[in-house]
């Protein structure tokens, strides 16, 4: 994708997860955006994208849930996704669509449009692959300074063997984050599964899985963790069974704060793990705006 114009315009699928229980994501997400000078329309009438347990249950429903999005989706205006796991099923569907001629057919009897092969889905890491960083804002070059991070991925943006060919984007956080000021960590557990939706089904498993992520960013001595996942975010915070624990943020909450925009109290307070005394000790907490 070409670098990121003011003025662009881009459909915006949120997902569950950013409409309901990461809607501090969602907000930092569209202040960053209206930053850079992109306008996000959110596309009206939205419905889950298939993920959770509806695609390992019943994956042809799945499938019909991510084709109603597309459907709704405007020609000539590509769809922005910032859930790593809304953006695996849609791309999938997508895919599905471009190589069988059968579900172009059922597509277009459902819900009555020809299948759009010239929507680009893009997540919205791809926004920021471009150049974007305190480079091209050397206002704030060390408005991060100081702040030690673990980078945390997940594991849905590696993508399953249908879509290897396609852009991971692991790097990114720490690429532009340390543009910044921030320092990046290496650690061991960038990409580990949070456990996901088995959080609700089976959250006796899940423990040991966070408690290893969590403390692996201990061991590094990170300050926090960054995630680019709502539903790991989620994770991380109500799974954790260990003493000490970490202030989880998403990604797009520190770009605020990097992009002189603060970190908005409405969004503090809705994390588990309280992240106003690292704010504090950062000096990062006079950038706290209200709202």
């Amino acid at each position: 994708m070409a670098a990121v114009v003011e003025g662009m315009e881009f459909s915006y699928f949120p997902g569950c997860s950013l409409a309901t229980s990461a809607k501090e994501n969602n907000r930092s997400l569209f202040k960053v955006c209206q930053k850079l000078g992109v306008n996000l329309v959110e596309l009206e009438d939205w419905n889950c994208c298939g993920s959770s347990s509806t695609h390992s249950i019943n994956s042809e429903l799945a499938f019909h849930f991510a084709c109603r999005n597309l459907s709704l989706a405007p020609a000539g205006r590509p769809l922005l996704v910032a859930c790593p796991s809304c953006m695996l099923r849609l791309r999938q569907a997508q895919l599905h669509l471009q190589e069988d001629a059968e579900a172009r057919r059922v597509y277009e009897r459902m819900w009555g449009r020809p299948v759009d092969s010239n929507l680009t889905i893009i997540h919205f890491f791809e926004l920021l692959d471009n150049g974007f960083g305190a480079g091209s804002n050397p206002d704030f070059q060390a408005s991060l300074k100081g702040l030690r991070f673990a980078p945390y991925y997940g594991c849905m943006l590696t993508r399953p063997p249908a879509m290897r060919h396609e852009k991971q984007y692991h790097g990114l956080m720490e690429k532009i984050l340390g543009s910044f000021g921030a320092e990046p960590l290496v650690w061991g557990h960038p990409s580990r599964c949070c456990g996901t939706f088995l959080s609700v089904a089976k959250p006796a498993v899940v423990t040991p899985m966070v408690n290893q992520i969590i403390q692996g960013a201990v061991d590094v001595k990170a300050d926090c963790i960054i995630t680019a996942c709502a539903m790991c975010h989620l994770n991380l915070e109500i799974r954790c069974s260990l003493k000490t624990q970490l202030p989880i943020f998403h990604f797009s909450e520190i770009l605020s704060v990097a992009l002189g925009m603060g970190i908005r109290k409405s969004w503090l307070k809705r994390h588990l793990v309280d992240p106003l005394p690292l704010l504090k000790a950062k000096g990062f907490l006079e950038k706290t705006a209200a709202g």
